[in-house]
């Protein structure tokens, strides 16, 4: 008999009449059949929300502290089960949900820490005559429930990166897990719950686009936090209303090697793996690579070398790197892409075939830059090579895309360096590194169209409340 996942509606384990069946993408077999959320279940959820903000803003620092510290415990001792449950229902290699689920728990420790120094400064008012005797003070309160909105690529920590910064401040949270990989953000309610989180201030609804798009347009929510396509951002952002709105939306990242970088083993060797892992299914994949000219053939021959040592196969073997896409429709989508593509001159090194849900590791060569490859975000394990003349024309190649979200620059020299952090137009310039570096406080976003605001605690805390002024006339 299948298992059934209930939802987690403001503190209480709910079954609903209708179910739709959790699929492993690699083998197909059913993991179980998940309720779903109807408009009366996310009214229910909306409302408790509401409910629980006045007894969870007023939660003590430490105790919300001590909240997130015991889910980051629970999640380090459990580490097994999620790492077995991540990858057989997202398809990710076991090798990532495993780090993965290190990253959740730095993410919780770090928010826990945050929790006990959201402080502000005092302001000197007498600066005009009429404001003599007048000082003042800033703090940052919660901004009230907000709704987050997550995929299916990183289960874990991409959800803890909505609900651990609103813990830590005093926000509620509605959240809305991926289709295709719900039962790791239930299994994380499991963790609140043990921890003591106040009933009603977390609620977990897999549930349909149409309920979906009813909780982005409700007044009562205060911040939409979103991680997702582009298609799907910015059309939530154009019916959120008056709320404030936080979108990640990926990239087609690219990564610079110039002529000078420090050793292009590790640069071949980095950004192999930096586009092929977990299918390209990573929202700062590297895409794009584009080769100093003195350097293409012998970076590009080292690069293939790179590219085939990656192993692909079973997630839950240990030694995959590559794993299945999320889905047939999107190993489909890719592979027309790439036959779009050649129809239009490009060159495939290797890989170029498809097998059910399996889509080769592929290297293309000579694309034209009007193909689906090379401007919009492929999330497949695809990878554009190109030459360049000067580094000029490199950043100018960057940065002709619609996204920027972060962008690798593999180089020695200071002024390339630094003229690659004033002029590239991205979130994040990663230096002689993959642009598929990312860890978890430091700040991260796009500009363009790779989405608004930013994530990494301290950051997501920021968006997260709001600024209070309090004047003292003495």
């Amino acid at each position: 008999m299948s298992t059934v996942y209930p939802l987690f509606l403001a503190g209480e384990w709910v079954k609903t009449d209708t179910v739709l069946p959790n699929l492993n993408p690699y083998s197909g077999e059913k993991i179980g059949d998940v309720c779903q959320a109807g408009e009366e279940e996310a009214k229910r959820a909306v409302e408790a929300a509401v409910r629980s903000f006045p007894e969870l803003r007023r939660l003590p620092s430490y105790e919300r502290a001590r909240i997130l510290l015991d889910v980051a415990a629970q999640i380090r001792e459990n580490k097994e089960e999620l790492v077995t449950l991540m990858s057989s229902e997202a398809g990710v290699p076991r090798f990532f949900t495993g780090i993965e689920v290190d990253r959740a728990v730095h993410t919780f420790t770090t928010a826990a820490e945050e929790a006990k120094r959201i402080g502000g400064e005092v302001l000197p008012l007498d600066l005009l005559p009429g404001s003599e005797n007048r000082f003042g003070y800033t703090r940052r309160v919660p901004i009230g429930p907000i709704l987050g909105i997550t995929p299916f690529n990183f289960p874990l920590n991409l959800v803890a990166h909505k609900v651990a910064p609103a813990f830590a401040v005093g926000n509620p949270v509605v959240l809305k897990p991926a289709p295709q990989a719900p039962c790791t953000a239930l299994k994380l309610a499991e963790f609140f719950e043990k921890a003591g989180l106040p009933q009603g201030a977390l609620s977990v609804l897999p549930t349909s686009v149409k309920v979906a798009e009813k909780l982005v347009r409700d007044e009562r929510f205060k911040l939409l936090t979103f991680t997702g396509s582009a298609s799907v951002g910015w059309y939530l952002k154009q019916v959120a209303g008056k709320k404030r709105v936080m979108l990640e939306l990926g990239s087609n990242s690219a990564a610079v090697v110039h002529e000078d970088a420090p050793d292009l083993d590790f640069a071949a060797k980095r950004l192999a793996l930096g586009g092929l892992a977990s299918a390209g299914q990573v929202c700062i994949s590297v895409q794009r690579v584009f080769v100093h000219r003195p350097v293409y053939d012998t970076f590009r021959q080292r690069f293939l070398e790179a590219v085939a040592e990656i192993p692909v196969g079973d997630p839950l073997d240990p030694a995959t790197r590559v794993g299945p896409l999320i889905d047939e429709a999107n190993a489909i989508r890719v592979e027309k892409w790439v036959e779009n593509a050649v129809a239009k001159g490009a060159k495939v090194l290797t890989g170029g075939h498809r097998n059910g849900v399996f889509y080769e590791p592929t290297v293309l060569e000579n694309v034209d830059h009007s193909c689906e490859v090379y401007t919009e975000e492929i999330f497949g394990p695809v990878i554009l090579l190109e030459p360049y003349e000067t580094f000029e024309d490199a950043l100018n190649l960057v940065n002709e895309s619609r996204f920027g979200l972060q962008a690798g620059v593999f180089t020695s020299n200071i002024q390339n360096i630094l003229q690659a952090a004033d002029e590239l137009e991205v979130g994040g310039v990663i230096i002689n590194d993959y642009p598929t570096y990312r860890i978890d406080h430091m700040p991260y976003g796009g500009v363009k169209d790779s989405g608004l605001g930013r994530e990494g605690l301290k950051y997501a805390i920021q968006e997260m409340t709001e600024l209070r002024l309090v004047v003292f006339n003495r």
